[in-house]
């Protein structure tokens, strides 16, 4: 007995010195905060109230409560344009759209892929090795957003020939006309450090680009090559005297097919595929980018896209912040795709094509 007692009493001395299991609230929270911890200290959240603090007044209603509502929780900023005319239509989360710019990612692919159609470095059926027994073409490359294809076509045209149509096309310059707010991202004077032109070419490595700046991108591959000045009309004058400015004319219709082969491609069964609306008439394209962003520093995710396809009514650039891996460019797609949705909703689509054919025939095209 005398030994049961003290064999007892031993067990309970090595338990109370043992400490308590944590409650699964708090392994949880110590997972959230390791997690955060991968991601430059979890500086950056991922969700936030994205609209606080806009000013609203002047944009599309419709646009703007879409844009809003796709956005949900998420820590991040939409910015919608008419591709056909260059004006900004809703500008969510003002503060982040008016940074000084992020990390493109891979959506720095479908200007890569230009570049190189424009060179005749490739066209639409050259198959180039990206991995041990693996081959693309250009169409499947930004469908699945293969690195190693950008990568090898950085290298083929070298930082130069990069660099000059990346200017072409409105990077490290603004694309507004008369936007106090907005900044012109940067653009390197040389190949950056980490993984020179082909990372550049593949992640947007050393760049430093805008929502308005990737957005009027999307309106000018959507338009034909017409690179609009991005109009932000704020004041009742401004909207009556709105009137379309042109940038410059970037002749690419001959090779735009290609490119926008490719962004369809991942719409439909790509790296954006959740941004297909499925029951909606509106056929989207759109090219997805994730990536750190060590400048901010955040973890990236990006979509920008513009629908339909044959007669495109809006450009969309959407933008994610956060320190968690939900923060990725299918995410973004996912926005996209609400935004979509909630457009068709409310008949958006019918009645902007309504708008523009009565505009046609009143200018008697």
């Amino acid at each position: 007995m005398e030994l049961a007692k003290a064999t007892v009493a031993t067990v309970l001395a090595v338990l109370c010195a043992m400490p308590l299991p944590a409650a699964p609230g708090a392994l949880k929270s110590t997972r959230t905060r390791r997690a955060s911890a991968r991601y430059h200290g979890g500086g950056v959240p991922t969700f936030a109230n994205s609209s606080n603090g806009d000013i609203t007044a002047f944009d599309d209603p419709v646009v703007r409560q879409a844009a809003v509502e796709g956005l949900g929780r998420y820590n991040g900023a939409v910015v919608a344009v008419d591709p056909n005319t260059g004006r900004v239509l809703t500008v969510v989360n003002q503060k982040i759209a008016f940074g000084e710019g992020y990390i493109p990612c891979s959506t720095i692919k479908p200007t890569i892929a230009l570049a190189a159609l424009e060179e005749n470095v490739i066209n639409r059926d050259t198959m180039l090795k990206v991995g041990r027994r693996k081959y693309m073409n250009l169409t499947e490359a930004m469908a699945h957003s293969n690195n190693e294809f950008f990568e090898q076509l950085g290298l083929r045209m070298g930082f130069d020939t990069v660099s000059k149509y990346a200017r072409l096309l409105g990077l490290g310059e603004l694309s507004g006309y008369e936007i106090p707010e907005e900044h012109p991202g940067a653009f390197p004077m040389q190949p950056p450090a980490h993984g020179g032109v082909a990372r550049m070419s593949s992640f947007g490595e050393g760049i430093q680009m805008t929502p308005f700046q990737l957005v009027s991108l999307a309106a000018a591959f959507a338009n034909g090559g017409t690179l609009y000045y991005l109009q932000y009309p704020r004041t009742a004058d401004e909207q009556l005297a709105f009137a379309p400015r042109v940038k410059r004319e970037l002749n690419i219709a001959q090779i735009l097919p290609e490119i926008r082969e490719g962004m369809l491609a991942a719409v439909l069964y790509g790296t954006g595929k959740s941004s297909f609306d499925h029951g909606g008439d509106e056929t989207p394209l759109g090219k997805t980018g994730t990536c750190d962003d060590h400048v901010t520093p955040s973890r990236i995710g990006w979509f920008v896209t513009y629908a339909d396809e044959a007669h495109p009514k809006i450009a969309l650039a959407v933008l994610l912040r956060g320190n968690t891996r939900r923060v990725k460019g299918p995410t973004a797609a996912t926005v996209a795709g609400n935004i979509y949705r909630r457009l068709r909703e409310q008949n958006y689509f019918a009645t902007v094509a309504t708008a523009n054919t009565v505009s046609k025939l009143q200018a008697g095209q």
